[in-house]
């Protein structure tokens, strides 16, 4: 009697694995793009959906490619993260961080006419500034810069942090520029919004700022930045 293989199981989970891929690129694919125009003059396409385990997630559509960012808990809005690759929307509005210290602030449409009346105040407000120190010591290549937006207003409580930006100087010598955006929800009517950054290497702290420097007037517009920082001893 000859003995017959058969190769029904591995057919069947090839065609099985076939099968979720195919769904999980169809889904992919019928997320409805929506169009964002940007304050940089540019424009990007988004599409929000699920990915295969229904968890919420953003694909950024450019010219030539596209990126696909998790959704990750926020404050407010809706925020999507990559590595230090974040998207954080709130109505139609949409902030990109490309983790480089670079951010656009778009609007979901197409970009206006010039004729067209002039758009709604902002949900979101862009801090900018640049961080220095007066030593004559060059900064490690590697070093970080770590700018943190926060609210102060609650005395003997730790302050709230509405921002953080962590760029990687990559041989950057000061002054550094930075800019960061922080949600208009966040802040109450008593907030107190500073700014304080500091400067590492390979996890060791080398310059921090030592006073607290207001990042936004009491009419809540926000208020050029300049923090200058101090080196920490050896033994800190």
């Amino acid at each position: 009697m000859t003995l017959k293989h058969t190769t029904t199981a591995p057919r069947h989970h090839a065609a099985a694995l076939l099968a979720t891929l195919t769904l999980a690129l169809g889904a992919h694919a019928a997320d409805p793009r929506q169009p964002y125009h940007c304050d940089n003059g540019s424009s990007i396409d988004i599409s929000f959906g699920q990915d295969a385990e229904g968890r919420p997630r953003a694909t950024l559509h450019f010219a030539d490619d596209a990126m696909v960012l998790p959704g990750v808990p926020a404050a407010s809005g809706a925020l999507y993260r990559s590595g230090d690759i974040r998207l954080h929307t709130q109505g139609d509005e949409a902030i990109f961080e490309d983790g480089k210290g670079n951010s656009r602030h778009c609007r979901q449409g197409s970009a206006p006419n010039r004729t067209e009346a002039p758009a709604a105040a902002s949900s979101f407000i862009d801090i900018t500034g640049q961080v220095s120190y007066l030593a004559r010591i060059a900064l490690p290549t590697d070093a970080v810069l770590t700018v943190r937006i926060q609210d102060t207003a609650r005395a003997g409580a730790p302050a709230r942090v509405l921002a953080e930006q962590r760029i990687e100087l990559a041989g950057q010598q000061v002054p550094i520029p930075f800019a960061t955006t922080i949600d208009r929800d966040l802040i109450g009517k008593r907030a107190r919004v500073t700014a304080t950054a500091r400067i590492e290497h390979r996890g060791r702290l080398l310059f921090i700022n030592d006073r607290v420097i207001p990042a936004m007037g009491a009419d809540g517009r926000p208020l050029p930045v300049e923090l200058i920082l101090k080196p920490v001893s050896r033994g800190r």
